[in-house]
């Protein structure tokens, strides 16, 4: 399949895009390599290649789930701009 400067004055007009001549230009000759790259990649042989998730050989990391102490309440109404009580204050944002 080869795209046509048509092709591309059609994208761009459901797009919304202004494109210049040289800009349609340079996109149908983009455009033309990929599909043509695209076309070399369909021709491969892949029937022995085995279907993967991911190009490198990749194995979770688990650390060990240690408890540790947390923030005491006082150390995080430092930072609040309002609090009432233990809680932090917010404007109200529903009517």
């Amino acid at each position: 399949m080869k795209i046509k400067k048509k092709d591309i004055e059609y994208v761009a007009n459901l797009s919304r895009i202004e494109l210049s001549e040289i800009e349609k230009e340079t996109f149908v000759h983009q455009l033309n390599d990929i599909l043509s790259y695209i076309e070399k990649l369909n021709r491969l042989n892949t029937e022995t290649v085995k279907p993967m998730s991911c190009a490198i050989d990749v194995t979770n990391i688990f650390r060990e789930d240690i408890v540790e102490p947390s923030i005491s309440l006082e150390d995080t109404q430092l930072n609040a701009p309002a609090i009432k009580g233990v809680f932090f204050k917010v404007p109200k944002v529903i009517e």
